[in-house]
């Protein structure tokens, strides 16, 4: 099973899912919106064993995700929701559903901040419910009446995201640490001997005696005699003297 994020080409396949197991369903102009909006939100479970015949085959999407950030929330808290979540009935029970969750709050977190995240859910949907409030610890904070179109009320569920504020500092910290005591090592060898910088260059070994390089070879001076060569003009002089 592959977690990835939502793709344009996945919305007529997110559509068939959420048509085939939720009475609440989108235009897909309402999938694109949210894609093209917070692409960095919506994530979809792919059965990655299902044998691809031709280049062409789409992929298996059994389940999906689809999240927004609340554009202007009535609390000033910046926020994400939960628009829809649907698995398809032959892949429940895999925990594909708290993935998905899990990956698109990690994303609200780290590309917009959110303090928490919040969704609705029918009164009847016991199984939703469960993993809401049991395996995601999400509290609820009231019910909204006849919410759904079809007259059916809503709980308002919420659920704090400074746990998974602290794991992203934790492992921002952790990161900072590994490189500086790499750098550590780097300049230090190990902290056995000081690294070989090389070779003097330029004025920088000269030695003024001996006595730092015995082992010098001494070097040896010729003498070149220098004379003034004659230039263009010269003998060109030089040969029509001889002509004349």
């Amino acid at each position: 099973m592959d977690i990835r994020r939502l793709e344009a080409r996945d919305i007529p396949l997110i559509q068939h899912a959420n048509l085939e197991n939720l009475p609440e369903n989108y235009f897909m102009k309402y999938y694109l919106y949210h894609a093209l909006s917070w692409p960095q939100l919506s994530y979809v479970a792919v059965d990655v064993s299902r044998p691809k015949k031709t280049p062409y085959d789409y992929p298996k999407i059994v389940g999906y995700v689809l999240a927004k950030m609340e554009e202007e929330p009535s609390d000033g808290v910046q926020h994400g929701h939960i628009t829809s979540l649907s698995v398809m009935r032959t892949h429940r029970r895999l925990g594909i559903a708290e993935k998905l969750m899990r990956q698109s709050q990690l994303a609200m977190v780290e590309t917009f901040g959110a303090q928490y995240v919040s969704l609705h859910v029918r009164v009847s949907n016991k199984a939703a419910i469960h993993l809401y409030t049991k395996t995601l610890g999400f509290d609820q904070e009231k019910t909204e009446p006849k919410y759904y179109a079809d007259g059916e009320d809503a709980h308002c569920m919420r659920l704090d995201l400074s746990s998974i504020r602290e794991q992203i500092r934790d492992a921002q910290l952790d990161a900072e640490d590994d490189n500086n005591n790499n750098n550590g090592d780097n300049n230090n060898n190990g902290g056995d001997e000081p690294l070989d910088e090389g070779d003097p260059v330029g004025d920088a070994g000269k030695a003024d005696d001996k006595k730092a390089l015995p082992n010098r070879p001494k070097e040896t001076k010729r003498k070149v005699k220098v004379g003034r060569a004659l230039g263009v003009q010269a003998l060109v002089e030089k040969d029509e003297s001889k002509h004349s």
